[in-house]
């Protein structure tokens, strides 16, 4: 399933985390297909923090960024323990179509890796020698499970001798077999019997014959165990080899990767090793997938729905590398590029939530209760209860909606909202001017920041001066030509700006003077319609 991030801009107020909460929720009933998960680019204000609690809606999950994690490509791992037979990594890489499979302990851990190539080097290396376990013991029982055969005398022991296939005449046999070797035999019980007494450590005879019951006897007497296979001779060679354990082949220290890493970062460590592969672990070393040189081919993007802006500043960092899938916002068209069509919308009302909540209705879908309490807050607050000028008849129409299926009295519960939210005593004037700053590009000029904050009287203009040094501090770490903070009173029904940088311009484009960097803006609430179209026309 497609799994698509539902998120606002980069300083989150009620109306981004309600609408990021809303369009997942209304998305995933319209597109059972994929996954719509809402998320926030920071931390969330008072305001939204009161609005969450009161309506019991969870808040969005941390999205740092949006670009290509090893998570977001990696594939499922196929394991297989250190001491299973190395048949088993045969087997897997066969059946899962794979060249590398790694290697766990009795925790589950990490404690290697066979690949492909490492098998073909033992073929290699062995193909013009007979094979020998010397360095590498093979277990009687592990050449039983291999071989799909049976135990027919002897022990279940460590056989460490090299790999004969008998085709020599008995006389010859003793030329070159040691004590402890492993014999390869079919039905010869003269050849049988000669191995038994060379002191044959592990005797095995192919094609399922099974042997004389003097020939058991014999090895039971001279402590050779005999096992039955059902292949050919050739074959039963070949299976022997790969019931070594697989640690005994493995490479140790394969290289692993956290799934949160970028796949920016971790693509030069993989194509640097030879099997071009790195394993993503969990804090125990539990292998918990697998990415290989053709994951980093052309991934497939992170996908993202944007709502409430449109600002490539204002978006979720690698928003340029991230698939958007579609932007919905009541604010400007902004410099979101996309490589294909998408749906946009850009609709002058007051609130995004009005929008979304529009659509449920178009769809004859019924919000749950939490999210349309959140869905209310934010036209509420982004209207500042109707006296925003950005206030549209369709946000009314919705807000009467919401009081039906909520029983609620919107008014007296915006006014609950601002008063519970406009104590900024214990903020710094840092985090006050932080809760919802906006950022607009002015070209060769360089960019200009507004800030805003609703309060409930005029108390916060008590700590001026605090506030315009914050605001010094903000344009000379960003390079703006100016910043401003509105400090917007909802019962007042006004603004005092406040200003630092460029305040020559400011007072220009208002035609009203400053007094001690604060300018008096009465009937002004509303920083989209009132202050920012105003300042970007005039520089």
């Amino acid at each position: 399933m497609s799994h698509i991030y539902v998120t606002g801009h980069r300083s989150p107020d009620t109306d981004t985390i309600a609408s990021a909460i809303g369009y997942a929720e209304l998305k995933g009933k319209l597109d059972p297909e994929s996954v719509y998960a809402p998320a926030r680019l920071g931390e969330v204000n008072a305001q939204t923090r009161w609005v969450l609690n009161r309506s019991g809606a969870r808040e969005p999950k941390l999205l740092n960024h949006i670009m290509l994690r090893v998570k977001d490509v990696m594939k499922d791992v196929v394991t297989v323990h250190k001491n299973d037979p190395l048949r088993s990594v045969g087997l897997a890489m066969a059946k899962n179509t794979i060249s590398q499979v790694p290697i766990v302990d009795d925790d589950d851990a990490l404690v290697g890796i066979v690949t492909e190539r490492s098998l073909a080097r033992m073929y290699i290396r062995e193909s013009r020698e007979a094979s020998t376990f010397t360095s590498t013991p093979v277990s009687v029982r592990s050449m039983v499970e291999v071989l799909e055969g049976e135990l027919l005398a002897g022990e279940y022991k460590e056989a460490s001798g090299k790999l004969w296939v008998i085709s020599m005449s008995v006389d010859s046999m003793g030329k070159s077999m040691d004590p402890g070797d492993i014999v390869v035999i079919g039905d010869r019980p003269e050849g049988q019997r000669r191995a038994i007494e060379l002191g044959a450590g592990v005797i095995v005879i192919s094609n399922g014959v099974r042997p004389d019951d003097d020939v058991l006897k014999m090895a039971e007497e001279n402590g050779t165990s005999i096992v039955l296979s059902p292949l050919d001779s050739y074959v039963t060679s070949r299976m022997i080899q790969l019931s070594v354990p697989c640690w005994e082949v493995m490479s140790e220290d394969p290289l692993t990767v956290d799934p949160e890493a970028l796949v920016t970062d971790i693509t030069r460590q993989v194509m640097e090793v030879h099997y071009r592969a790195a394993i993503a672990v969990d804090e125990d070393r539990v292998p918990i997938g697998i990415i290989t040189r053709t994951d980093l081919l052309n991934p497939e993007p992170r996908k993202v729905l944007l709502v409430d802006h449109a600002e490539r500043g204002q978006s979720v960092p690698g928003v340029e590398q991230a698939e958007v899938v579609e932007i919905l916002d009541h604010h400007h068209l902004g410099n979101i590029e996309t490589r294909i069509p998408i749906p946009a919308t850009f609709d002058p009302v007051g609130s995004t939530a009005t929008l979304i909540l529009e659509r449920y209705k178009v769809n004859g879908i019924r919000p749950q209760d939490s999210t349309a309490m959140m869905l209310l807050a934010a036209i509420l607050s982004d209207t500042v209860i109707f006296n925003s000028p950005t206030t549209t008849e369709r946000d009314r129409e919705i807000v009467r909606y919401l009081e039906d299926m909520l029983d609620v009295d919107a008014k007296e519960f915006g006014m609950e909202m601002f008063e519970a939210s406009s104590d900024v005593s214990g903020l710094s004037p840092q985090e006050i001017i932080d809760r919802d700053q906006k950022e607009y590009d002015l070209g060769e000029l360089g960019a200009m920041s507004i800030s805003q904050i609703e309060t409930v009287g005029t108390g916060l203009l008590e700590r001026k001066g605090e506030l315009l040094d914050s605001l010094e501090e903000l344009r000379q770490k960003n390079g703006y030509l100016f910043t401003a903070l509105m400090v917007t009173d909802i019962i007042g029904q006004g603004t005092e700006l406040l200003c630092a940088g460029d305040c020559d311009s400011v007072e220009r484009a208002f035609d009203v003077r400053a007094e001690d960097g604060v300018i008096d803006l009465p009937g002004v609430m509303s920083r989209k319609k009132q202050v920012a179209p105003k300042l970007l026309a005039a520089f």
